[in-house]
C-alpha cells in the first residue's frame, strides 16, 4: 500500500518520474493544417510543453492575430491564465525588441503580433503566459498556470463528412479533442456516424492524392456519406452501395479507389490496358515468355537471312557484328586490315598491330601531303641528287641545280630565284621556289606582277590584306633618297657659276666679230648695214 501512495504524491506535486496523460482538452480550433487546443489543467511551463509533445505538438505560438482569434473562441469568457509557447533565454528582458528577447519554443522569433500587458524591464526565469484579456504577461516559469494552449501542425487534412437526410457525425482528434462542428481534421482522426453504426478514420488514400476518410474494411459504405468514399461513382442496388469507374480503369484492393488496370500487373517489360483488363509486351528483342508476362531473349543470330557479314555474337536484347582474324570493322562492313603486304610503301614498310607504318632511306623525309611516300630531305639549301645506275644522269627537286663535289658526290643546290628578277617588287627565297609581294599602294596580279590599287579596286586574292604575314624580303630593290641641303646650295651655286661663263664667252665672241667704228654712227652690224651707213654722211662735206 506504501508504494502505491509515494506515486501518487509524487504525482499530485508534478515531480512524478513521468508526467500523467492530461485531461481532453476543453476547446478545439482547426484552420486548415493547424489545430489549438485549450488544457484547464494547472501545470508548470515545462510539464505544459511537455503534455503538448506527447501527441507531436507544443506550446502554441501566436504570430498573427488569426491565432489571437483562435484563442479568444478557446477561453470562451472563462477567466484565469494560460501558457503560451514563450520563454526568455536571456538573463533580462528587452523591452525595445519586439519579442523583448523571448523565443518560442520552436527556436524562432519570427512573429508579427504581440500584446503586452508591461513594457518595464524583468530580469530571472520568465515565461509567457495569456489572460482573459489577451494580453501576454511575464510569469516564473516554474508557477503553475491554470492551464496552457497547444499548438499541432500537419501537412495535410480531412475535410468535414459530406451528409446527407439530416445524419449526424461526431468526430475525434489524435490529442484528445471531441467536436462535431471541426471544419477540417488532422490525420489519424475518427468520425462515428451513430445512426449507421459507421466509423472512419482520416488517412492517405489508397491510390494516393492526398488525405482521405476510409476504413479497413473493403467496398463502400451508404453513398449519403461522402459519396460512400468512393473516388467516383457510387451507386445502391437493392440497398448495397457500390462503387464504379469509368472506361479504362477498374476498382483498386479497397473497393472504392480507381485504378489503371496495369496497376500491380506482372508485366516483366510494358503493360497495355485493355477494357478493364490488359495484356504485356517486351521491348525490342524479346518476346514473351510462356506465362504472357515475362520476356524472353531473343537470339538474332539464328535469323534467316544472317544479321552479319561475318560473325554474329548474341547479347541480351540484341547482338553484335564481328570480323575475322585479318579483318576490322570500318563503317559496318568488315575489310582486310591493311599490312606492308597490301600497304603502298615508297621506300620502307613496317608492319605494326592492326595496320602499317613507312618510313624512308637516309637523306629522306616522308612527304608531310602523303605519308607512304617519301622526298629528298634538303636542308640549308642543299640535299643529295637523285642518281640513276652509274651516276649517268642525276635529278633534282623542282627549284634546285645539280653539284658535283671534288669527292665525286653529286648535290642539288636551291636556286635563288629573286636574283633572276621575277618579281616586279620584293622577293623572298625559300628551299625550291621563291615568294613576291607588293609594296605599299599595290596589288598582285598574279604571283609575280603588281599594279597601282585603285581607290575602287576591292582586295583580291593576292592584296596581302589577307591571310597570313608576308615573308621578310630577302632582296629589296633601291629606294630614292632625299638631296642633303649642302647639295642643293652646291648645285645651285655651280648653275649660276655656268651661266655666268656662258656670258662671258658670248660677249668675247661678240667683240672679235665687230672692228672699232669710224664714227658714232657706225654700229656693228651686216656688210648692208655699213653701206647703209655710209649713205648718211652730211650734204656738206659731200661739196
Amino acid at each position: 500500500m506504501r508504494r502505491l501512495l509515494l506515486p501518487l504524491l509524487l504525482a499530485g506535486l508534478g515531480l512524478g518520474l513521468g508526467e500523467p496523460d492530461p485531461p481532453a482538452p476543453s476547446g478545439v480550433q482547426c484552420l486548415e493544417h493547424d489545430c489549438f487546443a485549450v488544457f484547464w489543467a494547472p501545470a508548470s511551463f515545462a510539464a505544459a510543453n511537455a503534455a503538448c509533445e506527447r501527441h507531436g505538438g507544443h506550446l502554441m505560438t501566436v504570430r498573427s492575430t488569426v491565432a489571437e482569434e483562435a484563442i479568444q473562441l478557446l477561453l470562451r469568457d472563462r477567466g484565469g491564465w494560460l501558457w503560451l509557447g514563450l520563454r526568455l533565454p536571456t538573463p533580462c528582458t528587452e523591452p525595445a525588441r519586439r519579442l523583448r528577447g523571448f523565443q518560442w519554443v520552436t527556436g524562432d522569433t519570427r512573429t508579427d503580433y504581440d500584446n503586452w500587458a508591461t513594457t518595464r524591464r524583468r530580469c530571472g526565469q520568465f515565461c509567457v503566459a495569456v489572460s482573459r484579456e489577451l494580453s501576454w504577461e511575464e510569469r516564473h516559469c516554474e508557477q503553475r498556470a491554470d492551464g496552457f494552449l497547444c499548438e499541432y501542425n500537419y501537412p495535410d487534412s480531412c475535410p468535414r463528412l459530406l451528409l446527407a437526410g439530416g445524419v449526424s457525425v461526431t468526430y475525434r482528434t489524435p490529442f484528445g479533442g471531441a467536436a462535431g462542428d471541426f471544419l477540417a481534421l488532422p490525420p489519424g482522426s475518427t468520425a462515428f456516424v451513430s445512426p449507421l453504426g459507421l466509423q472512419l478514420l482520416c488517412g492517405t488514400a489508397a491510390a494516393g492524392g492526398g488525405m482521405r476518410w476510409g476504413r479497413s474494411a473493403p467496398g463502400a459504405w451508404p453513398c449519403r456519406v461522402a459519396n460512400g468514399g468512393c473516388e467516383e461513382s457510387c451507386e445502391e442496388l437493392d440497398g448495397a452501395p457500390r462503387c464504379s469507374c469509368p472506361a479504362g480503369k477498374k476498382l483498386g484492393p479497397d473497393g472504392r479507389d480507381c485504378v489503371s488496370p496495369c496497376a500491380d500487373a506482372p508485366c516483366q517489360h510494358h503493360c497495355v490496358p485493355d477494357g478493364e483488363g490488359f495484356h504485356c509486351m517486351c521491348a525490342e528483342g524479346y518476346r514473351l515468355g510462356p506465362d504472357d508476362s515475362s520476356c524472353e531473349d531473343v537470339d538474332d543470330c539464328v535469323k534467316v537471312p544472317e544479321v552479319c557479314e561475318q560473325v554474329c555474337h548474341n547479347t541480351e536484347g540484341g547482338f553484335e557484328c564481328r570480323c575475322h582474324r585479318g579483318y576490322e570493322m570500318v563503317e559496318g562492313r568488315c575489310v582486310p586490315v591493311p599490312d606492308c603486304s597490301t600497304g603502298p610503301c615508297d621506300q620502307i614498310c613496317e608492319d605494326v598491330a592492326g595496320s602499317y607504318r613507312c618510313s624512308c632511306d637516309d637523306g629522306y623525309v616522308v612527304d608531310p601531303k602523303n605519308p607512304t611516300q617519301c622526298v629528298r630531305q634538303c636542308e640549308n639549301g642543299r640535299c643529295l641528287a637523285e642518281c640513276t645506275s652509274g651516276g649517268l644522269s642525276c635529278f633534282c627537286p623542282d627549284g634546285f641545280v645539280t653539284d658535283q663535289l671534288p669527292d665525286g658526290v653529286t648535290f642539288c643546290i636551291d636556286i635563288d630565284e629573286c636574283e633572276h628578277n621575277y618579281c616586279d617588287h620584293n622577293c623572298t627565297n625559300t628551299y625550291g621556289s621563291y615568294v613576291c609581294y607588293c609594296q605599299p599602294g599595290y596589288v598582285a596580279v598574279d604571283a609575280n606582277h603588281c599594279q597601282p590599287s585603285l581607290p575602287e579596286d576591292g582586295m583580291d586574292e593576292y592584296s596581302g590584306d589577307f591571310g597570313p604575314p608576308l615573308p621578310v624580303p630577302s632582296h629589296i630593290p633601291p629606294k630614292a633618297e632625299h638631296l642633303h641641303p649642302g647639295a642643293l646650295v652646291g648645285i645651285t651655286v655651280g648653275v649660276l657659276c655656268l651661266a655666268l661663263v656662258l656670258v662671258a664667252v658670248g660677249y668675247h665672241v661678240a667683240r672679235k666679230r665687230c672692228h672699232p667704228p669710224s664714227s658714232m654712227e657706225y654700229k656693228c652690224g651686216s656688210p648692208r648695214e655699213k653701206e647703209m651707213g655710209l649713205q648718211q654722211v652730211p650734204a656738206s662735206q659731200k661739196a
